[in-house]
């Protein structure tokens, strides 16, 4: 059985629509196709290993955590929509801002914070 944090990129992937970039034999180490940046995950055992004093994980709190990871789309409704029905939770949906970018947020189960917005300009 692949680590949780694996399995829940794999997750990750699905509700994007993300093609897997690479993925390590030992399935504690993967990234995601995203364009030009891998978004990459690393097995919770790693994260044990590379610090030793512990870490604060991001699925633990009830409050998403001060940072995210922000995904450029052209077709943010269907983006935001098929991430929802796929078992992200919804946190703020398409809204337009004031400099005229199209902004939503979801977080996925492992706690990771997920910007969907339209490209600026």
């Amino acid at each position: 059985m692949l680590p949780t944090s694996v399995r829940r990129s794999r997750s990750l992937r699905r509700r994007l629509s993300l093609k897997t970039r690479f993925l390590h034999e030992s399935g504690l180490y993967g990234e995601l196709e995203t364009g030009t940046t891998a978004l990459a995950f690393v097995a919770h055992e790693v994260g044990a290993g590379n610090f030793p004093g512990g870490y604060a994980r991001a699925d633990k709190p009830a409050l998403p955590l001060g940072v995210e990871v922000a995904l450029v789309t052209e077709t943010l409704a269907a983006a935001y929509k098929q991430a929802v029905a796929a078992g992200a939770v919804s946190l703020s949906q398409p809204e337009e801002k004031p400099w005229g970018q199209v902004v939503s947020y979801v977080r996925c189960p492992d706690g990771t914070l997920v910007e969907l917005c339209t490209p600026m300009g």
